[in-house]
């Protein structure tokens, strides 16, 4: 595996290897500037991935004490994990949206158990079976909660502003504002002359928003103490719309592979999405619960062959695609049902 790639401009890529899951790695990127090098994003929390961050920052004659600052693109334990080790280093600053700070602050504070307590309570008002909650309750008498990734990430010390021209010198980094994936993610507009001379604006660091051959999961905000109704998937749509007007020359995301002629990936995950939309219309033609619904979609493998945790993360979406439906006037609940079913209209 090649640890390093030379993006040109003062900017490199390393992989940081993901525990146990299909994407691989995380590609952690290397912004070179006036006052020491800035990552963005920086791994999951596991001793292999620190040691592979380390080296691959030592083959740039670097070391994690070097680093000015960490820029993260939402909260995600694969983006967000290895921050705090980071920091601890080098004394690095840590900037996050003001909206994924708040979800890593809540989990942080959250007593022992409370995400699987919230989690169970949804599932099964969602019409998940007694064999998908039973796991979920032995857990949480266990007191296994307290393993769960990210219950003790870094708690960033900056705030990433929407639209704000970073404080980074020499360099041209605006902030562009992307929800859908989590509700503070963001992306890295580099507004400086491709290095290759690509035709476009810049390069865009995209995280998790726009990858080259996946479309990223886009379930529900989930936040035990508020009950406002949220839109992700309507979120992720004009955040799309948004980073398509940019133009970028050339995108480097943190999964797969940099790429070219954003705007066309941008029209492809958006038709995706409303193909998705118009097939659950079809299957919502006689009531169903989002369990059953997910049961129903398309996914990368039969649902009898999806893990347990996937299928919680499925039905995550089924629920998110279904607000999405609702808010354009085309699903409605069904009055009274318990759990609760979801039927096309019209």
């Amino acid at each position: 595996m090649t640890r390093v790639t030379e993006h040109g401009g003062g900017v490199w890529s390393l992989k940081v290897p993901i525990p146990d899951n299909p994407l691989g790695h995380t590609l952690v990127h290397v912004l070179d500037t006036g006052r020491g090098p800035v990552l963005v994003d920086t791994g999951w929390d596991d001793p292999a991935s620190w040691a592979e961050l380390s080296d691959g920052l030592a083959e740039l004659g670097l070391a994690p004490a070097d680093v000015h600052g960490v820029l993260v693109t939402h909260h995600h334990p694969d983006h967000h994990g290895l921050s705090g080790r980071v920091r601890e280093a080098s004394g690095a600053w840590i900037a996050m949206h003001a909206a994924d700070i708040a979800v890593v602050r809540r989990t942080r504070e959250a007593r022992p158990g409370a995400w699987l307590d919230y989690l169970a309570g949804k599932l099964a008002a969602v019409g998940a079976p007694e064999e998908h909650l039973a796991p979920l309750l032995a857990a949480r008498e266990s007191g296994r909660s307290r393993t769960l990734p990210g219950l003790r990430a870094a708690l960033p010390d900056r705030e990433i502003a929407p639209g704000e021209l970073l404080d980074l010198a020499g360099r041209r980094l605006r902030a562009v504002w992307t929800p859908g994936h989590t509700p503070g993610h963001v992306c890295l507009h580099l507004e400086e002359d491709h290095p290759a001379n690509l035709p476009g604006r810049g390069r865009l660091f995209s995280g998790d928003h726009l990858l080259p051959g996946i479309s990223p999961h886009i379930g529900l905000y989930e936040d035990p103490d508020d009950s406002t109704v949220t839109d992700p998937l309507g979120d992720y749509l004009d955040s799309l719309e948004r980073v398509g007007r940019l133009g970028a020359a050339e995108v480097l995301p943190a999964h797969q592979h940099p790429f070219t002629d954003a705007p066309a990936r941008v029209r492809e995950l958006l038709a995706h999405h409303e193909e998705r939309l118009t097939g659950l219309l079809s299957l919502l033609a006689a009531p169903l619960t989002p369990w059953r619904l997910a049961e129903r979609m398309e996914w990368n493998r039969p649902w009898e062959e999806i893990p347990y945790g996937s299928r919680t993360i499925a039905v995550s979406e089924a629920e998110a695609h279904l607000r999405r439906l609702v808010k354009l006037g085309r699903v409605e609940a069904v009055p009274g049902s318990d759990p609760v079913a979801y039927v096309a209209l019209g």
